[in-house]
Parts: structure tokens; sequence; C-alpha cells
């Protein structure tokens, strides 16, 4: 049962050209390690948690027939990412009415706090995250994408399909209108990201 080693092992890419042969074991694989991302990077965009799982879907789907288009510039997980906006800014464009923004990844605590400070952290996060609600949705992405999913400058222009200089100028045109925000909010500006 050597199995589990063999697929920590195999690249991205790698499993990718065996997709691309219709290798299902590969696409299990590539799911697998994936999903979790897709999954958040989806739940941030869509407002409607309804959806989510079907998104996620959708873009596995399409790397199972796609796989063989693949370029190797990118890592397989930039592409599967530039996918996923694809399809949440395509069902948005459908649904204009979104729903409640869903409680997201900065909401949760961490267990060694106390519940006081536990709960000035959530408070703090729940300011930040409104704050940054307020941003237009372009410079909201790129604050997402770049500061918390930690995506290099490279991969965000390739997820958004900008050049590399306008992320940069975008981010910093980002971070000035959070600061400015935030310190409307009455939080420091110390708290940015």
């Amino acid at each position: 049962m050597g199995h589990g080693l063999v697929e920590e092992d195999v690249s991205d890419e790698k499993l990718l050209q065996s997709v691309a042969e219709g290798d299902k074991a590969a696409m299990h694989i590539i799911f697998a390690r994936h999903r979790k991302r897709v999954f958040r990077f989806i739940q941030r965009l869509v407002r409607n948690p309804a959806i989510v799982d079907d998104l996620v879907n959708q873009v596995f789907l399409d790397v199972w027939r796609s796989a063989n288009r693949f370029e190797s510039r990118s890592r397989v997980s930039t592409w599967l990412l530039s996918i996923a906006r694809f399809k949440a800014l395509n069902s948005r464009r459908e649904r204009l009415h979104e729903g409640i923004d869903q409680e997201d990844a900065l909401g949760i605590v961490d267990e060694g706090d106390t519940p006081d400070a536990a709960l000035d952290r959530k408070e703090t996060k729940d300011i930040l995250r409104a704050c940054i609600n307020k941003l237009s949705p372009a410079h909201r992405e790129i604050i997402d994408l770049f500061y918390y999913r930690e995506s290099s400058v490279a991969e965000v222009s390739e997820i958004i399909g900008i050049p590399q200089a306008t992320v940069k100028s975008r981010i910093f045109y980002a971070r000035k209108q959070l600061a400015r925000i935030l310190v409307g909010a009455g939080l420091d500006a110390a708290a940015t990201p």
C-alpha cells in the first residue's frame, strides 16, 4: 500500500499530464489537493453559499476536460484559481442580487486566545472585513489575493489577467484607500494588511 507516498511526490504538472491522458486516479489526487483552496477562493468571491459547491465542481470538471490545454508557464494552482475566478465572476453576473456576506475565514478565532482577546480580535477582523467590503471590487480582489491568499504579484497578474505593473499600482492604491476607510472606522492604519 505504498500508494499514498507516490501521490505526495508527484508534482501537479505530472498529475495534470496524466489527467490529460484520461487518468481518473490522477484527477482524484488533483481534486483532493486543491479542493479546499478553490472552495475558499470561490467562497470569497460569491456571496451565495448555496452555489459554492456547484462552482467548485464546475472548476474541476473544466480541469478534467481541458487538462491538455494547460500551458506550464504558470503553476497548476494558479491556473485553477484563474478558472475559479472566471466561474465565480460569471455566476455573479447571472445573479446580481448577492446574498449576505458569509462569515469567512477571517472570523476564525485562535484556540489559545482568552475569550476577551478572541472577541477583540474578532471585532477588529469584522471591522477590517467590513472596511475591505467598502473597497471597489477591483481593490477588494487585489487585497484578498495578495494579502489573504499570499499570491505573488506574478500569480495575481495571471489570475486576474492584468500586467504585473498594474497589479503593483492597484495594490498601492488599494492599500491607500483601505487605510483611509480604516481611519474613518476608528481603526488605526497600523491594522492594515
